[in-house]
């Protein structure tokens, strides 16, 4: 998916990480004047679900991003979205914390 990587990088400024199990796109963010990253989007295979696999590309952001200088971790849940708390689950057994709600639903944020 070199093109879709290119059009994420030219248009929204977003990274990829992509594997055959599923992937993740990220953005950099300045988060109240500190350094984060923002996981945008986060996608499992369903067969892999439960395996690790979202855990292991958000540990492969995060070291990108600390090599960067970045010192936070942000992702969201759209409340409304289908799984919504399967998705709050994951955030939550990755260490993440509810941080605060914005108009595109529940935010939340780890020190990395």
């Amino acid at each position: 998916m070199k093109m879709y990587r290119d059009y994420l990088k030219e248009r929204l400024g977003d990274e990829l990480v992509e594997r055959p199990e599923g992937f993740a796109t990220y953005r950099y963010v300045n988060d109240f004047g500190t350094l984060a990253v923002y996981i945008v989007d986060l996608y499992v295979r369903p067969d892999f679900r439960k395996t690790k696999v979202a855990s292991d590309m958000a540990d492969e952001i995060v070291s990108v991003a600390k090599k960067e200088g970045h010192k936070v971790l942000l992702g969201t849940v759209a409340s409304t979205a289908k799984n919504a708390t399967d998705s709050i689950k994951v955030l939550l057994s990755y260490g993440m914390h509810f941080f605060r709600c914005n108009q595109d639903g529940l935010v939340f944020r780890k020190e990395i």
